[in-house]
């Protein structure tokens, strides 16, 4: 059976580490990544879901999101932030998932369990 496989992209070691840790926990394949540039090198194919932060150097995880939308429009992005203005803005409105930092890890599983069922079913 295929294991789901996560992208995690966060400049933050300590939040990769713990949330590699939380997923794999979980039962999927956590691939981390320390900025968006890395990720898109490394590309794309077989990733089923994408958490990224807001906040980082280079691509922020807004054009992160987009770039990952525009190679697979039905890629489930979910975006992190410890920046609690940023959830008032009109860009963080109509994302299939938001969540500030620090967040429920028990949340984050249901709502990658439940992207992945809608994107499947």
């Amino acid at each position: 059976m295929h294991k789901p496989v996560v992208a995690i992209v966060d400049d933050d070691p300590d939040v990769l580490a713990s949330l590699v840790e939380l997923l794999e926990s979980a039962g999927f394949t956590a691939c981390s990544f320390t900025s968006g540039e890395a990720l898109l090198s490394s590309g794309l194919k077989g990733v089923d879901v994408l958490i990224t932060d807001i906040g980082m150097p280079g691509a922020d995880g807004f054009e992160l999101r987009d770039l990952a939308r525009r190679e697979n429009p039905q890629l489930p992005v979910f975006l992190i932030t410890g920046r609690h203005e940023i959830a008032d803005q009109d860009r963080a409105r109509g994302i299939g998932g938001f969540l500030r930092k620090p967040f429920d890890g028990h949340a984050l599983l249901a709502a990658v369990r439940d992207a992945l069922g809608e994107r499947k079913g």
